[in-house]
Order: C-alpha cells, then sequence, then structure tokens
C-alpha cells in the first residue's frame, strides 16, 4: 500500500501527457517490466486505441485492437485481468481501466513469466484505478487522451455533443447504467444526461430538432438549462419550465427539443418522469418486455411558458429499464417494418445476462441488422439503466455530486 500511495502522488504531481509514463517507471521499477502500453476504447466501442504520450510512436504502437476477439478487448469486456502467454519466457497482463463504472480502456503489462503471479492482480488494478481517475482529470488540459480514442475525425456536431456528454456509464450501490450513440462520429442532435446526489439519480434523455450543427446547438442549450436548473435546487418540473422558457426564449418556436426527464429516489424506487417529446422507456422485469406509458407533454420550446406535470411509478430491484430515442424504435428494415416493441423486447430478452454497460452496443448491433443496408438517416441513442435499490448494491462506490 506504501507503494501504491506513492504511485498515487506521483501522478497527481505529474504532468497531464506523462501519465502513463509514470506508472511504467513505478511497474518496471517493482516488477521489471518489458513494456507497458494503454489503450482506450473509442467512440464506436469497436476498438481499443493506443495511447501514445511520446513524439513519435514506435513500431506497431498505433495498430487498434477490436474489443471483440481481442486479449485487450477480453478484459475490456468482461472487467477482469486476462493474462496471455507471449513465449519466451514473458505474459502479457491485460487490465480493465475504469472508473465508477465507465470503462475507458485496458492497461498492458508485459513481464517476465517468473516475476508475476496471481496475488499481484490486486496491486495492478489498483495502479489502474489511480491512472483511470488522474485521466479524467488531466483531459481538462491535454488533448492526448481525448484523441486517442478517436478512431476516425468527428464531425464538429459530433465533437460538441460528445464534450457535453457526462461519460458512457456510471454505477453506485443502488443502480448501474450504460449508454451509446450513433453514428458515434457524426451525431447531432440526440444527448443524455445524469447526475447523482446522496439520494437521488436524475438523468434526462434529450432530442434537438434538425441536423448537423444547428441540432448540437440546440441540444446543448437544453441539456445546460436543465442542468443550470438542477444545480439551482429546483424540482423536475420547475427543471422543464426553465429550460422549455430557455429554448423557447431563443428560437421562438422554431425549433425544441424532446426530452424524457426523470428523478429516481434511492430509498423508495419512486420515479418522478416528464414525457416531452420522443424518447421512449421500456422495462425488462421477470423476464417481460413492456414500455413504460405517460401522458404525453409538449416538447421544450415549442410554446412560451408551458407547464410541465410530473407523473410517478416504481421500480423494483431487478428491474433493467431501456431508453431509446426515436432513431431506435422508428428504425425502417428494407420491407418497411420499424424496428418497435417485438424485436427490442427480442433483443432485452437476448441479453438479459450482459451488464448494462453492454447492453446499448448489443442493441445497436442488432439495430443495424434490422436496417440491412438502408443507411442510418437519424440519430440512435440507447441507454440501460439496472435498477439494484437501496442496500442491495454492487458496491460500487458512494461519492455524491449534484
Amino acid at each position: 500500500m506504501d507503494k501504491f500511495a506513492a504511485l498515487e502522488q506521483a501522478l497527481r504531481g505529474a504532468a497531464p501527457h506523462t501519465l502513463l509514463d509514470v506508472v511504467s517507471a513505478a511497474l518496471d521499477e517493482r516488477y521489471g517490466t518489458a513494456g507497458v502500453e494503454l489503450r482506450l476504447a473509442d467512440y464506436g466501442m469497436h476498438s481499443l486505441q493506443t495511447v501514445n504520450p511520446g513524439p513519435g510512436p514506435g513500431p506497431g504502437e498505433t495498430e487498434p485492437v477490436s474489443i471483440h476477439g481481442s486479449p485487450q478487448g477480453r478484459a475490456f469486456g468482461s472487467q477482469e485481468p486476462y493474462v496471455t502467454e507471449e513465449g519466451g519466457g514473458r505474459v502479457a497482463v491485460h487490465l480493465p481501466v475504469t472508473v465508477r463504472g465507465d470503462r475507458l480502456g485496458v492497461l498492458t503489462v508485459r513481464l517476465a513469466s517468473d516475476a508475476f503471479t496471481e496475488a499481484d492482480l490486486p496491486d495492478l488494478r489498483l495502479a489502474c484505478e489511480a491512472l483511470g481517475h488522474e485521466m479524467l482529470v488531466a483531459e481538462r488540459d491535454t488533448d492526448l487522451y481525448v484523441l486517442a480514442r478517436r478512431a476516425a475525425r468527428l464531425t464538429l456536431a459530433a465533437e460538441m455533443q460528445w464534450q457535453l456528454l457526462p461519460g458512457r456509464a456510471c454505477a453506485r450501490d443502488e443502480f448501474a447504467l450504460g449508454a451509446q450513440l450513433e453514428p458515434a462520429y457524426a451525431i447531432f442532435g440526440d444527448n443524455y444526461d445524469w447526475s447523482v446526489s446522496a439520494g437521488h439519480l436524475t438523468m434526462a434523455v434529450t432530442n434537438g430538432m434538425g441536423d448537423g450543427i444547428e441540432a448540437a446547438l440546440l441540444s446543448n442549450l437544453a441539456v445546460n438549462a436543465l442542468r443550470n436548473a438542477r444545480r439551482a435546487g429546483l424540482g423536475l418540473a420547475d427543471q422543464a419550465a426553465l429550460a422549455d422558457q430557455a429554448v423557447y426564449a431563443h428560437y421562438r418556436g422554431r425549433a425544441y427539443v424532446s426530452v424524457l426527464l426523470l428523478r429516481f429516489d434511492f430509498a423508495t424506487g419512486e420515479v418522478e418522469a416528464i414525457d416531452a417529446g420522443s424518447p421512449k422507456l421500456w422495462r425488462l422485469r421477470d423476464r417481460e418486455v413492456e414500455p413504460i406509458p405517460f401522458d404525453a407533454q409538449l416538447p421544450l420550446g415549442m410554446f412560451e411558458e408551458t407547464v410541465y406535470v410530473p407523473e410517478r411509478f416504481t421500480v423494483r430491484p431487478g428491474d433493467r429499464l431501456l431508453f431509446g430515442s426515436d432513431g431506435v424504435y422508428e428504425a425502417l428494415s428494407p420491407a418497411g417494418e420499424p424496428y418497435g416493441l417485438r424485436t427490442l423486447a427480442r433483443t432485452l430478452l437476448a441479453t438479459s445476462l450482459l451488464p448494462p454497460t453492454q447492453v446499448p452496443g448489443a442493441v445497436l448491433r442488432e439495430l443495424a441488422g434490422h436496417r440491412g443496408a438502408k443507411p442510418l438517416d437519424d440519430d440512435a441513442l440507447v441507454v440501460c439503466l439496472d435498477w439494484y435499490g437501496r442496500g442491495a448494491g454492487s458496491g460500487v462506490g458512494t461519492d455524491t455530486a449534484d
């Protein structure tokens, strides 16, 4: 633990672009490593991209590996260390780098076989945890880790949307959730947001009308207005009303934002909800999939001074909730059949054993198969939430933030 504390201190004092160098030096001192490599998941969750902090890449260092089927991808998917024999008396230890449920990537440590035992894994995982936390802090001051996630260039609209998102996953004792957007490198209007406090989870799933920069600007305005109202301590109805006024004041009804806004109570499982547009919600409970219907209310910014009324329902431990934008449930097959409840229910049942971080990607892959060769003509957003309830959690932390 003394060595781990020293590593944490070294990481905190390091220049933002040198975090991998610091970890490499610490592991080399302890294990005599033959190399340390950090890969981060790309925006589309298809590949693991190498982080190269030096002035130029070494041989083969820029080659991505697939999230599906590679040793690194196995560690990433299972969230467990995976050890491979490399020949010449060496092993490669692939370790997930994850922060509060958000899977960032994989750290690979290569070392002599006789220098490694299973007893070393807890310390190596602590090193990965420290590295992950410091990377998120370092992103304020360097583009290194953001650039490493790119398998292709982002459109400007997508750049704006990814910078607005809170992350791709979050886990607490009471819940775990994961989210994904497609097309990852060219999204424009769909967005999601969440905030966790001591007693509540607040979520927003939004869809700004239009496309390109205009849709991204519209969603940015709505999401930041919702955050501003939430951080002022306003209730759910007032959050929606303030955001509605902000959008209307700027666009005067020419553009609007659909939103599904929810607030979960950790102690009771009661959920307040406001359905102001197109995002939909389905629940998997006891192997039964059903939509959760709400009274439709006006999207944000359509008219001046709209009054919003929350509805309520209750979640139980073991419930899985799936949120989808219209780009999911309205997507058409070549024969003109919408994706809809029947196909979505089949996918939810087939993925019931997957963690919520993997379900959005599985749904989007199924959606791509449903469309066939037909190109994606709208954003597709999927968020999956597993509810554990208070006192029956996953033991992943108790940090609070509003």
